[in-house]
């Protein structure tokens, strides 16, 4: 077996630099996912039919389609029609928060539900306006159910990030991948970013129990 992986030594540095890269498209395009998603969660319990199918038809195109395919079409193919080029990182936030959006909405929406109506009408006697129970009581109780698919789509969102190789993002993949170029040995930068991969997805798995442990506690 032709391996030796002391051949990568000298490149480690720069493709760990690739972790950065990954956890800010992570980060951001998570954090905007999941206030989108939020909106679409409200709009599909919504008593207006077009709020209703607007969330509906949303959700059926983003996760109906390849999530690579939205990102080439948001790099490639949008600024065909507004008349200028978007940066790579620009797209891969834009793509990977509308379809988290996609996946987080039906999340929230079966967590919204799945809260007991009593306390939705107890607000109701209490006279609480419609914004502030979903705010101050409906969310609060439903985050602490939806916490660990919350979790796991956070972690998929961190493995999927990977394809934003195909249009030049320097993440962790592309970094391993020019690696391999250079030193025309591609299986071991491979495995050390699959052991980076794994390592995110081991860690926060751990944030993510933690996190459920307390707030579970402080019920």
């Amino acid at each position: 077996m032709n391996l030796d992986f002391t051949a990568i030594l000298p490149s480690l540095p720069y493709i760990l630099k690739g972790i950065g890269v990954t956890l800010k498209i992570v980060i951001v395009a998570g954090l905007l996912g999941f206030a989108f998603g939020i909106v679409l969660a409200i709009f599909k319990i919504s008593k207006s039919k077009a709020l209703n199918w607007f969330a509906d038809g949303y959700t059926s195109i983003f996760r109906g389609t390849p999530l690579i395919l939205q990102l080439m079409i948001i790099y490639y193919g949008l600024p065909q029609l507004i008349g200028f080029d978007i940066d790579s990182y620009t797209a891969a936030v834009a793509a990977f928060s509308l379809n988290s959006a996609a996946y987080i909405s039906e999340i929230i929406r079966a967590g919204i539900l799945a809260v007991d109506k009593g306390q939705k009408e107890a607000a109701m006697a209490l006279g609480v306006p419609g914004n502030r129970m979903m705010r101050d009581i409906i969310l609060p109780q439903a985050m602490k159910n939806i916490l660990p698919a919350l979790m796991n789509e956070f972690i998929t969102l961190t493995k999927e990030s990977a394809i934003v190789t195909v249009i030049a993002v320097d993440d962790i993949m592309r970094r391993s991948y020019i690696v391999g170029g250079d030193q025309y040995r591609f299986f071991e930068p491979l495995i050390f970013a699959g052991l980076i991969y794994y390592v995110l997805v081991i860690s926060l798995t751990m944030i993510g129990k933690v996190v459920e442990r307390r707030m579970r506690q402080s019920d």
